[in-house]
This record gives structure tokens, sequence and C-alpha cells, in this order.
């Protein structure tokens, strides 16, 4: 630590990572519930739930974009309120059941593209295994 530095840099350096890493998941998913829209069949979720369903995926996108903005122009680290996520917890776990409804109706879905994670802050590496 330099002598500047307080010692709640890295509970904020880890408050930052665990944010960044939930942001991109939920960019994952939301990009994954579009793409299980596209290949949905009428006999798994009806044109009316599909248009629903796209739509709060669209203002949930407006909301990530708009945390992922707030974030990156944050002087400090920054948390969100479980008002904010819990909606799009709830919405992942809607695709999630969609994804598990397309797979049992035999719709054939590509391999999920995850993103290189973020390197965890320096001074918070997990400890090395003992031999």
């Amino acid at each position: 630590m330099s002598p500047s530095s307080s010692p709640q840099e890295p509970a904020a350096d880890l408050l930052d990572h665990l944010l960044g890493s939930l942001l991109a998941d939920f960019r994952v998913w939301f990009s994954r519930g579009e793409l299980l829209l596209d290949l949905c069949p009428d006999q798994v979720m009806s044109p009316q739930d599909r248009r629903a369903l796209r739509q709060r995926l669209a203002e949930a996108n407006g909301q990530l974009a708009a945390a992922l903005s707030l974030r990156q122009a944050a002087p400090v680290p920054m948390a969100l309120g479980m008002d904010s996520l819990a909606p799009w917890h709830q919405l992942v776990m809607q695709l999630w059941s969609l994804s598990a409804r397309l797979r049992s109706s035999g719709v054939d879905l590509p391999p999920m593209v995850w993103p290189e994670p973020p390197a965890m802050p320096g001074g918070l590496l997990p400890p090395e295994p003992r031999g």
C-alpha cells in the first residue's frame, strides 16, 4: 500500500471488480435472450409473449447501458442497489427457463460465448494452493 492510499482501497477495488463482472454477465445474458427469442417457435412461446419479453429486454439493455456509463464516469467505485439488480436477475431467470424450454422442444441452440473475465485487482489475488 502506498503512503497516500487508504486501507479501503482493496475493498473498493474488489467492489468495482465484482460490479464489472456482474454487469458483463447481464450483458451476455441479455444478448443471449435476444438470440433465444429469434430462435423461439410459436409452440414454445406465443408471438405476443415474445414481443413482451423482447420489450423487457430492450428496457433492461437501456438500463444496463446507463449503469455501465455511470460506472465509467464515476470517479470512485460504485454499487447498484437491489432494486436495480433484482428485475435484471428475474429477467435472466426467465431467459434460463426459455432456454430450457427451447432445448426440450428440440431447438438447436448455439453455444454460449463468454468474454474473458477481468483480472482480479492486484492486492486481491486468491491464495496459492498448498502443495
